[in-house]
């Protein structure tokens, strides 16, 4: 049902942004703003938005460069969590923070068929992520792309399963 209701809320954002006649735009959500607005429908991306928030990349998301997020909802940072035996993202070095959120990110607009076009990407952290099709599902390393091509006014939002570590 939570997959659902994210599906709608990503869905409506979208919409909402290519709806408008393009002489009439105005600036959409950026890539923090519709997180936001999607996880005060779903719940889904509340551990997202305190990890941007603790590593100060906030403004970074919000500017007016064009990045790529893949953007890992609450079950992948609760599973991580579980791995590292922390219990959140305070408690996660904020070098480590940083470096692990900056290999969610990569420069320009790339929607999933740039990405999948692509034997590897390379994110902000300097490091490349592998995008792969296992049939027709999409996975960018070890995460399932859930929800690909959110339009946002500065860039692009895929959903993930998982979150990817460098």
């Amino acid at each position: 049902m939570r997959r659902i209701a994210l599906i709608a809320s990503a869905a409506l954002i979208a919409v909402g942004i290519a709806a408008a006649p393009v002489a009439a735009r105005q600036p959409g959500p950026t890539i923090v703003e519709a997180a936001i607005a999607v996880n005060a429908d779903t719940g889904e991306f509340s551990q997202l938005i305190a990890a941007v928030s603790r590593a100060g990349l906030v403004d970074t998301l919000n500017g007016n460069r064009q990045f790529t997020v893949f953007a890992p909802t609450d079950a992948a940072f609760e599973a991580l969590y579980g791995v590292l035996g922390v219990n959140g993202v305070d408690q996660i070095d904020l070098a480590t923070l940083k470096g692990v959120l900056l290999y969610h990110v990569a420069p320009g607009e790339r929607f999933s068929d740039d990405v999948l076009g692509a034997s590897r990407v390379r994110m902000l952290s300097k490091s490349f992520t592998y995008p792969s099709l296992d049939g027709s599902t999409p996975y960018i390393n070890n995460a399932q792309i859930l929800i690909p091509d959110i339009d946002v006014s500065n860039g692009v939002i895929h959903v993930i399963d998982a979150v990817l570590l460098p």
